[in-house]
């Protein structure tokens, strides 16, 4: 019964006709990634230029291909996917959680104690830069490849 609210809220924008140019969705932001990892992955990486251009806004490598979001079908499964099945536009979940560093996944015992705020604080402000990049373009330079 997931993405209920995202639905609904997709489909309300959409009937505002407004001009949506791209969706980032962070999601499971609360655990670092192995060091050895890119800081964050994005989801449907192969679908549009974002996580380069966002690379690009930021001056730094910080969001990547993780080769098990395909396998696990992630693009589908956040709440992303509703507003890039209504606008045909970039619509992507960013997040630091890898299924190997967060052992509370869908569980009950998923509670605040549980995440690294220093984190959290640290990937924030890493990304201020990169949406205000994407925020700020003169262009709509992230753009849908060709699928």
């Amino acid at each position: 019964m997931g993405l209920k609210g995202s639905t609904h809220l997709a489909k309300r924008l959409k009937s505002k006709a407004i001009d949506l140019y791209t969706m980032i969705n962070f999601e499971m932001i609360g655990v670092p990634r192995a060091e050895n990892e890119i800081m964050a992955y994005i989801t449907g990486f192969e679908k549009s230029n974002i996580a380069n251009k966002l690379n690009t806004y930021s001056g730094s490598e910080m969001i990547g291909f993780f080769p098990k979001a395909q396998s696990y079908n992630l693009f589908m499964r956040s709440d992303n996917y509703p507003f890039y099945e209504a606008f045909k536009v970039p619509a992507h979940a960013i997040s630091t959680f890898d299924f190997t560093n967060f052992e509370y996944y869908h569980h009950v015992d998923d509670e605040a104690d549980k995440m690294y705020f220093n984190h959290m604080t640290n990937f924030i402000n890493n990304m201020i830069p990169a949406l205000e990049g994407m925020i700020n373009a003169p262009t709509k330079e992230i753009k849908m490849n060709n699928e």
